[in-house]
C-alpha cells in the first residue's frame, strides 16, 4: 500500500483538488491503478446539508454519498483516474466520531478511556486503509497507490487528529510508501514574489511531523527560478523538491505543466514505484490515456464561441454549480466550441425587480435574449423559481434550446402547465404545501421529520417509454431503452397529471424502474427541450461527456444532428458516449 499525501499552508482553495488529481492521472499513465480519499475536518457526517453559497456543490457518487466537491475533480474527470468512489472515499470529523462513540457505546472498547490518541486517530487510519485496498475498478484488484487530499491548512485546529494519524501512518508504512506533496502559494506583492508565507507554513507542518517529500507552490504566474532555490533553501528541501504551479488557460492543462516539472519523476522514486510489476498491457493502455488527454486538452485557436446561459439561485458563488460548468465544458470540446457562460441570478429575471432594480433585470433579460441555449440546474426553496419559470417559457416559445436539470425538470412542468394547459396556479408541493394543484409533489417515501440522507440518492434507471424513438435524448444515449444517472431530489412530478402533460404535448420520455415516477420530459417540436430528474452532470468526464448536457451543447451550437450520428450504445446498457469511456 502506497500513500500520496496532499495538504496544504497558507490559504485553503488554492488547487490541492486538482494536483491531487493530477498526480493521480499521471500515476495512471504509468499503469498504476489509483483510489483517492478526500478528509474534510468539519464536524457535519457528510456535505449533504451544506450551504452551497459557503461550501460549493454536494458531489453525489453512485452509491448516494453527499460528499464534498473535490471528490468530483477525482471522479467526475475520469480520464483523471478512471475510478468509482464510494461515500468511504469522503472522511469527517463528524464520521470519524460517530464512529468511534458508537463503537464506545457497543462496549467495543471494553472500559478503557477513549480518547483522541489512539482512539479517534486509529479509526482515522483504519478508514484509510480500508479505502487504499477497495479494488475500485473491474479488475478486483486492491489500488497500487492512493491519493489522500487533507482539506483546510495544516495547523488549523480541527485538523490536528488528523494530522497526527497521518504522521503515525507515514511511520507504520515507511518512507517509501508514503509520499507527502504540501501545495503552498506564493503571493505577488508590488510585483515581487514572497516566500515568507510558504516557509512558514512549511515550518509549522514540519512541526506538526509532516515532512515534505515535494512542495507545489502556487502563484499566478511563473515563479522564477530564484525564487524557487530560496523555497528549497529555507524548506531543507532539494531544489527538484520545489515545483511552480502557475495559473493554466484550463486546469485541464495542469497536469501536462506537473509533467513538465518533474512532478512524476519525484513520484517514482520516492515511492519506489520501479519495484512494482505493472502488466504491458495496463502501461499501453495509460500512455494511450496520456496521448489522448493531450491531444483533447490543448484548446485550439479561435474556436467559434457558445452563449449559455444558466438560470440559478446560487450564481453568485460559481463552486455551487461547479459539476454543471465542467459538464458544459467537456460538451464544447467535444464540440469544438469555446464556451461563454454566463450565469444569471433567477430572482433578477422576475417581475418585482423591473421596479427594485431596473438595472439588474434589463442586464438579467439581456443575457437571456442573447443565449444560444438555457440551463436551469438543481436547488432547493422557493426563491428564485419565477424568474426561473420565466426562462423556461421564453426558452420554449422562442426555441431556444434548453436544459432543465432536477429543480430545473420541475420548473418546466410548472411552466408548462401554466401556460400551455391553463393551470394557472400550478405549483410545486415544495413552494406551497396547501395548493390546489401542486404538480410537482413531495415524494411519498421522503421523510419530513429528518432531512440529512433521506434523499433519492445515488443511481437510479430510467426506462425509456415505447414509442420514444424521435426523442432527442434517447438519441443521444445511443438509442439505449435503459440508462443510469445519478439523483439527489425529494420530489417529484405528481403522477396524477402525466397523462394530462402527455396530451397537451410536453412527452414523459422516460420513467423509473417501477413505471410510476417521471424521469425525463422533452418536446417533439422543439430543437431541444429536455428535462431530467436526475443530475447527469455528475457523471460527466473530459474524454466522455455526458449524453445530456453534449446533446445540449450540440443543439445550442448547430450541429445536434452530427454529433447524435456519433453515439453509441454501451454493451453494458449504461450510458453511452463512445469509446474515450473506456479510460
Amino acid at each position: 500500500m502506497r500513500i500520496v499525501l496532499v495538504n496544504g499552508g497558507v490559504i485553503s482553495g488554492v488547487g490541492k483538488g486538482i494536483i491531487a488529481s493530477s498526480a493521480g492521472l499521471l500515476l495512471k499513465t504509468m499503469g498504476l491503478r489509483v483510489t483517492a480519499l478526500k478528509i474534510d475536518p468539519y464536524l457535519n457526517t457528510d456535505a449533504g446539508l451544506l450551504n452551497p453559497l459557503e461550501h460549493g456543490e454536494c458531489f453525489v457518487l453512485a452509491d448516494g454519498g453527499e460528499t464534498d466537491l473535490d471528490l468530483g475533480n477525482y471522479e467526475r474527470h475520469r480520464s483523471y483516474l478512471g475510478i468509482r468512489l464510494s461515500r468511504e472515499s469522503n472522511m469527517t470529523t463528524g464520521k470519524i466520531y460517530a464512529h468511534v462513540i458508537e463503537k464506545e457505546r457497543r462496549g467495543d472498547y471494553l472500559g478503557k478511556t477513549v480518547q483522541v490518541v489512539p482512539h479517534i486517530t486509529n479509526a482515522i487510519q483504519e478508514g484509510i486503509e480500508r479505502v487504499a485496498n477497495t479494488p475500485v475498478d473491474d479488475s478486483g484488484e486492491a489500488p497500487d497507490v492512493c491519493i489522500v487530499e487533507l482539506g483546510g491548512t495544516v495547523g488549523d485546529l480541527e485538523s490536528g487528529p488528523f494530522t497526527e494519524a497521518l504522521v503515525q501512518l507515514r511511520h507504520k508504512l515507511g518512507r517509501n510508501n508514503f509520499f507527502n506533496i504540501s501545495v503552498s502559494y506564493v503571493p505577488i506583492i508590488n510585483s515581487e514574489e514572497k516566500t515568507k508565507p510558504t516557509q512558514h507554513a512549511i515550518r509549522q507542518m514540519r512541526s506538526a511531523g509532516l515532512i515534505p517529500d515535494m512542495i507545489a507552490c502556487r502563484c499566478e504566474r511563473s515563479l522564477d527560478d530564484a525564487t524557487i532555490r530560496k523555497i528549497a533553501n529555507s524548506c531543507q528541501v532539494e531544489y527538484e523538491q520545489v515545483i511552480g504551479v502557475r495559473d493554466m488557460e484550463t486546469i485541464y492543462q495542469v497536469p501536462l505543466l506537473l509533467q513538465e516539472q518533474g512532478l512524476l519523476q519525484l513520484l517514482q522514486k520516492g515511492l519506489s514505484l520501479d519495484q512494482l510489476t505493472v502488466p504491458l498491457s495496463m502501461v499501453q493502455k495509460g500512455q494511450a490515456l496520456w496521448d489522448t488527454w493531450k491531444k483533447t486538452v490543448t484548446p485550439e485557436r479561435h474556436l467559434p464561441r457558445v452563449n449559455i446561459v444558466l438560470v440559478g439561485k446560487y450564481v453568485s458563488f460559481d463552486d455551487a454549480y461547479l459539476s454543471v460548468h465542467k459538464a458544459l465544458e467537456h460538451s464544447t470540446m467535444r464540440c469544438g466550441r469555446k464556451l461563454n457562460l454566463v450565469s444569471v441570478d433567477s430572482e433578477h429575471l422576475e417581475k418585482d425587480m423591473q421596479q427594485k432594480d431596473p438595472t439588474k433585470f434589463h442586464n438579467a433579460w439581456k443575457a437571456i435574449c442573447e443565449a444560444e441555449g438555457i440551463i436551469v440546474p438543481g436547488g432547493f426553496g422557493s426563491r428564485g423559481v419565477d424568474g426561473m419559470i420565466e426562462a423556461t417559457k421564453y426558452a420554449r416559445e422562442r426555441k431556444i434550446p434548453f436544459l432543465g436539470i432536477c429543480l430545473g425538470l420541475q420548473v418546466a412542468v410548472m411552466e408548462f402547465a401554466r401556460h400551455v394547459m391553463g393551470i394557472k396556479d400550478a405549483i410545486s408541493e415544495e413552494m406551497d404545501p396547501e395548493a390546489d394543484n401542486k404538480v410537482v409533489i413531495f415524494m411519498p417515501e421522503g421523510s419530513k421529520e429528518k432531512m440529512g440522507g433521506t434523499m433519492r440518492l445515488g443511481t437510479r434507471t430510467s426506462h425509456f417509454r415505447p414509442g420514444t424513438e424521435w426523442s432527442k435524448l434517447r438519441a443521444m444515449y445511443g438509442g439505449a431503452e435503459v440508462v443510469e444517472e445519478r439523483h439527489r431530489h425529494r420530489y417529484e412530478v405528481n403522477p396524477e397529471y402525466i397523462e394530462k402533460l402527455d396530451a397537451a404535448g410536453l412527452s414523459l420520455t422516460s420513467l423509473d424502474d417501477k413505471g410510476e415516477r417521471v424521469e425525463t420530459i422533452e418536446i417533439k417540436d422543439h430543437p431541444f427541450f429536455v428535462g431530467l430528474q436526475a443530475h447527469p452532470e455528475l457523471t460527466s468526464k473530459v474524454l466522455s461527456p455526458s449524453p445530456a448536457l453534449l446533446g445540449f451543447v450540440a443543439a445550442s451550437s448547430g450541429v445536434f444532428d452530427t454529433v447524435a450520428k456519433t453515439m453509441t450504445q454501451k454493451q453494458d446498457g449504461a450510458n453511452g458516449t463512445g469509446d474515450a469511456s473506456l479510460f
